[in-house]
């Protein structure tokens, strides 16, 4: 990869990472409901990107895409996040980090039907092993133990499925449309669809202000700014080596669980996170073509 690609794929790792942070922080008990946690994320996002898609003059073009964009916000955001939100209600929080890092195993499938022969390279395939096995060390074996929940596990890998289709859709249909456009588009089609939720469960008692800075921080930077530098990176990489970063921001969340939260350091982590860090290096190459 050229070296900007480096520093997108890097900088939505890290971004990808915190939400699980900022996300606790919102949702502890007697603070915000996980809907209306939805609704504030995307509508903070949609009214940066959106004046931000004006100034560049490519949101005009964004409207005459509607459609698109309305099934990308499906795909990407209202689907995955409603899905995601009821699934983990039912399965330990380590099965369903495991579960969504598989993005990066449809993608390439995905990728790969279409006609990307690149994505069945032997190292690419080994890069995606190996970082796999680093996530289920990261998350923690113990951590997958307790009873099963069928329906929860295929909602997971649902949303799993549907991060991979909507950019991989978006790249292909409407190539030409700018990324801040599109997602600023979708945050709004989105915070429209939950904006009954959230107003069914606005807060009528005191909040914590950690938790309102929470909040305003998830609606900025892993959702506003983050979403346009993923499109950067899929212009660059394409959407299989992109998705990589599924992997990474696993394993900086639980990283960041240890150093902010005071979670427990397992050698499961030790020896995760290089094997993460080393796989997703090796699947995120390109291979050479004669």
């Amino acid at each position: 990869m050229k070296r900007i690609s480096w520093i997108y794929f890097v900088l939505v790792s890290l971004l990808w990472g915190v939400p699980y942070l900022f996300i606790r922080v919102a949702v502890a008990p007697g603070q915000f409901t996980p809907a209306f946690v939805v609704f504030s994320r995307v509508a903070i996002g949609a009214a940066l990107l959106i004046p931000y898609a004006i100034k560049l003059g490519v949101l005009k073009p964004a409207l005459k895409q509607w459609r698109w964009i309305a099934a990308y916000a499906l795909l990407e955001m209202v689907g995955p996040w409603g899905l995601i939100s009821q699934g983990e209600t039912k399965v330990n929080s380590g099965l369903a980090a495991l579960l969504i890092a598989t993005v990066a195993i449809w993608a390439t499938i995905l990728n790969g039907a279409l006609g990307d022969k690149t994505v069945w390279h032997s190292t690419r395939l080994l890069g995606l092993a190996v970082g796999f096995i680093g996530i289920c060390l990261v998350v923690g074996l113990e951590s997958l133990k307790g009873k099963v929940n069928v329906l929860a596990i295929f909602m997971l890998l649902l949303a799993a499925i549907g991060y991979a289709i909507a950019p991989t859709m978006a790249r292909r249909k409407i190539p030409e449309i700018d990324g801040a456009a599109v997602n600023g588009l979708a945050m709004l089609i989105t915070a429209v669809i939950y904006s009954p939720f959230a107003i069914a469960a606005w807060p009528d008692h005191h909040v914590r202000v950690n938790s309102i800075y929470s909040l305003i921080a998830l609606g900025i930077f892993p959702t506003a700014i983050c979403f346009v530098l993923f499109f950067k990176l899929i212009a660059d990489i394409g959407n299989a080596r992109a998705s990589l970063v599924a992997y990474v921001n696993t394993g900086v969340a639980v990283l960041i669980g240890v150093i902010v939260l005071n979670e427990k350091l397992t050698a499961g982590i030790l020896v995760g996170l290089p094997l993460v860090l080393l796989g997703s290096y090796f699947a995120s190459r390109k291979p050479a073509t004669r």
